[in-house]
């Protein structure tokens, strides 16, 4: 069923759209290229089962998961923009 003038379907195809951008953007992020012995932020040891699961990690977990909690507190809108209130 159609949603105001929008054609069938695209409502799907933008939820599509955004769950591979989000695929895109996760993988863009990950590590690549020479991974390192020690954290490059705290200089502690990257154990070995964490360097083979992950190659090109630079960071230990202690580290890496402050990062994320600093990406996510810091770069989402939880509110939604104006013209998500509107309609």
């Amino acid at each position: 069923m159609a949603n105001g003038w929008a054609r069938d379907g695209a409502v799907q195809e933008q939820i599509d759209v955004t769950v591979i951008d989000a695929v895109l953007a996760a993988r863009a992020r990950m590590p690549s290229g020479e991974g390192a012995d020690e954290c490059e932020d705290c200089g502690g040891p990257i154990p070995e089962r964490r360097r083979s699961a992950l190659p090109g990690v630079r960071t230990c977990v202690g580290c890496q998961s402050e990062r994320d909690r600093k990406l996510v507190l810091g770069g989402i809108n939880r509110r939604g923009s104006k013209d998500s209130q509107l309609r």
